[in-house]
């Protein structure tokens, strides 16, 4: 027999929703977006609205939260949330979202609302139906789209909603939150481990309060090992001590440690390439400035070429020789 989870079994385990702010007055740090959505409330009138930004950020929280105070604890009646990305195509706008769209309701608010999530996935036949829906129903349906990347919404669209640009969280606020969730649910936080979920979540509070669930759920103190090894990620110290073994001429050597990465530790080659290029980034050689432009470029084809499908162990082998090569010539000049 099929064992169902409740809807309060389910907020339970997933902590982004359980701690996910319910109010406009509770989000944080995008003050501007906040007092703006503020006014629309107490006007009880609100524009299509354009939410975009990296993610993690906050955008459908704050569609939410602004559903929460405009129509009060029984919101979730009146707004319908969909996800873009699970149905990109046009049926879904001619079936799903336009049937919500042309219903009525009654009360104070002549008005539902569509939540459309990651609507830069949309194609651009679906955005074309989008637009005639949002004309013909602009009258009992708001529309908020939400995305990553606004270029891939079509100008039609644009001009019919109000832009608003979400920022990047700063780390106060990310660690301010983790904090609070980790005492929460008794978790055992450490420094070192809080400093890992800050870095591999790179702004993105959505990931790391999964990362941090997804390592309290051992049940051991969260620390920068764990982490790590939860995440499938290689500790950056051990990329630099790659870079700088093959920039010091131990290219067998490092290729000892790329294999004990790609293998042992089941690191992904994207994500190994990743931390090379921040490692380059932070400077761990010291090369000329044209010498790192180029072995940047050097990166972004080893990028593509794995997301087409090369081998990981290939690609990265030929950017720790390129590496190599560049500190035999560094040896020469000096």
């Amino acid at each position: 027999m099929v064992n169902y989870m409740s809807k309060a079994e389910l907020e339970e385990v997933l902590w982004v929703e359980k701690y996910r702010p319910k109010t406009l007055d509770e989000i944080v740090d995008q003050e501007e977006v906040v007092q703006a959505l503020k006014k629309f409330v107490e006007s009880k009138n609100i524009p299509n609205m354009l939410f975009a930004g990296p993610p993690g950020t906050g955008k459908t929280t704050a569609a939410l939260a602004l559903a929460h105070d405009l129509y009060g604890e029984n919101w979730r009646n009146f707004v319908l949330e969909l996800n873009a990305s699970d149905e990109r195509g046009i049926e879904m706008v001619r079936t799903k979202l336009k049937d919500f769209a042309r219903s009525r309701v009654t009360g104070e608010i002549p008005y539902k609302i569509l939540i459309l999530d990651e609507a830069d996935m949309m194609t651009r036949e679906a955005q074309h139906a989008l637009r005639r829906t949002m004309e013909n129903y602009a009258d009992i349906t708001r529309f908020i789209l939400i995305c990553n990347y606004p270029s891939r919404i079509i100008e039609p669209i644009q001009s019919r909603t109000a832009v608003f640009k979400f920022k990047r969280l700063p780390k106060e606020a990310i660690v301010s939150r983790l904090k609070f969730i980790a005492e929460q649910e008794n978790v055992d936080l450490r420094d070192d481990g809080l400093e890992a979920i800050i870095e591999i979540s790179e702004g993105d509070l959505r990931k790391a309060i999964n990362l941090l669930q997804s390592v309290a759920y051992l049940g051991v103190p969260v620390t920068k090992e764990v982490v790590y090894r939860t995440a499938g990620l290689v500790y950056p110290e051990k990329v630099e001590e790659m870079i700088k073994l093959a920039f010091d001429g131990k290219f067998e050597s490092a290729r000892k440690e790329l294999i004990r990465a790609l293998v042992e530790e089941g690191v992904s080659g994207e994500d190994l390439l990743a931390e090379f290029f921040r490692a380059i980034n932070r400077g761990v050689i010291n090369v000329d400035p044209e010498d790192k432009i180029g072995l940047l470029r050097f990166l972004s084809d080893l990028d593509f070429r794995i997301s087409q499908g090369a081998t990981d162990y290939l690609q990265l082998t030929a950017l720790l020789a390129y590496i190599a090569d560049l500190g035999m010539k560094y040896k020469k000049k000096a």
